[in-house]
């Protein structure tokens, strides 16, 4: 064997993982990917696809932060290294931020994930910290990668507020360097997926397969057709090709004005339905993060208007800095436009959800 994969088995192996996105009908629609830009520009985009309001509000956390894991007795404790600005969900969990070192966190729901058996024994971390474990602690990917493989905590997941069913997530890193990497536990066990390339991540299937039905794309190219429905195959598809074509520019209104549309691009329209894939949902909002600037942009699909928080001009210190929320309103319908870091008041910080 000399390490080569033979044409025909790679495009059988494209056609099984498009096979298996298919099939995989029960995925929240989320997508997520990283633009490379001129003069060192990364920016991080990712839509929140959910069937209902999922009680968003952006939050200010400085640095100084004594956490816990909130998976009883033995739950991993940390204190933030680094300050954040997060997207919560429900005011119990992280979905979304970026920390001052310039490091992104999005988690997205993968239905294959299968987190470790917990005994209450070993380090434990609710699974709505996963998240703000990663903001909190590190400043790149590298960083993230090599503690993260050391397994200090084992993730231990809860049912879906208002739902019977477990929360189950796969979560994505970027830094400010490009770096990124892919974290799911399947079968049980964590899975790590890092290097520069894993510029597109969505729902299921696992992200080696999504790998695969990039490669498929690739052989087809993108200006010769482009699948256009909501499913997260063709999502990927969309996101891999787009985030490629847009210019390379380094005007940094021009770098969010393109990923921006590219994010637009590969949303669910709102109050679309579609009745053979009951989970398939509408985006409720879109972020853009600006590594290099420090810049986090926020669009809800109520508003009209986009606004974003500046990271550079927030009080991220352990002595004075503050926990300050921005409330967004049912269905995150309430307007700002501009730089909203002005609309932050003072609030005690949420809890996240225990198990």
């Amino acid at each position: 064997m000399n390490g080569r994969t033979h044409p025909r088995a790679s495009a059988c192996a494209a056609l099984l993982a498009c096979a298996s996105m298919l099939a995989a009908s029960t995925a929240q629609a989320c997508t997520r990917f990283v633009y490379f830009g001129a003069d060192d520009q990364v920016v991080t985009a990712r839509s929140m696809d959910w069937k209902v309001d999922v009680g968003t509000n952006l939050w200010v956390f400085p640095r100084g932060m004594k956490r816990s894991g909130e998976a009883g007795p033995n739950s991993v404790q940390w204190t933030s290294k680094y300050g954040s600005v997060i997207a919560s969900g429900y005011d119990i969990s992280t979905t979304d931020g970026m920390n001052e070192a310039g490091l992104v966190a999005n988690v997205l729901w993968l239905v294959e994930s299968s987190y470790p058996a917990y005994d209450g024994k070993t380090p434990g971390l609710t699974l709505a910290a996963w998240a703000q474990y990663a903001l909190d602690n590190f400043a790149t990917v590298q960083e993230a990668v090599d503690t993260l493989a050391k397994e200090p905590y084992t993730v231990v997941t809860d049912n879906v507020p208002g739902e019977a069913r477990l929360a189950t997530l796969h979560l994505s890193l970027s830094d400010a360097g490009g770096d990124s990497a892919i974290i799911e536990y399947l079968d049980g066990r964590q899975v790590i997926h890092h290097g520069r390339s894993y510029q597109v991540m969505t729902n299921s299937p696992t992200f080696d397969q999504q790998l695969a039905m990039e490669e498929y794309w690739k052989q087809i190219g993108g200006t010769v057709m482009l699948p256009g429905t909501n499913r997260s195959a063709d999502r990927f598809a969309r996101a891999a090709f787009y985030v490629s074509a847009i210019p390379k520019t380094s005007d940094p209104v021009e770098t969010i004005a393109s990923v921006f549309s590219v994010i637009r691009n590969v949303s669910v329209p709102l109050g679309i339905t579609t009745p053979d894939q009951p989970n398939i949902s509408s985006t409720r909002w879109r972020t853009v993060a600006d590594h290099k600037h420090k810049r986090y942009f926020f669009e809800s699909a109520l508003t009209p208007n986009v606004f974003w928080v500046d990271l550079t001009k927030l009080d991220f210190s352990r002595e004075t800095g503050k926990v300050m929320k921005l409330d967004l309103g049912p269905n995150q319908a309430n307007i700002y436009s501009g730089m909203a870091n002005g609309g932050f008041k003072q609030a005690a910080p949420f809890k996240f959800l225990g198990v």
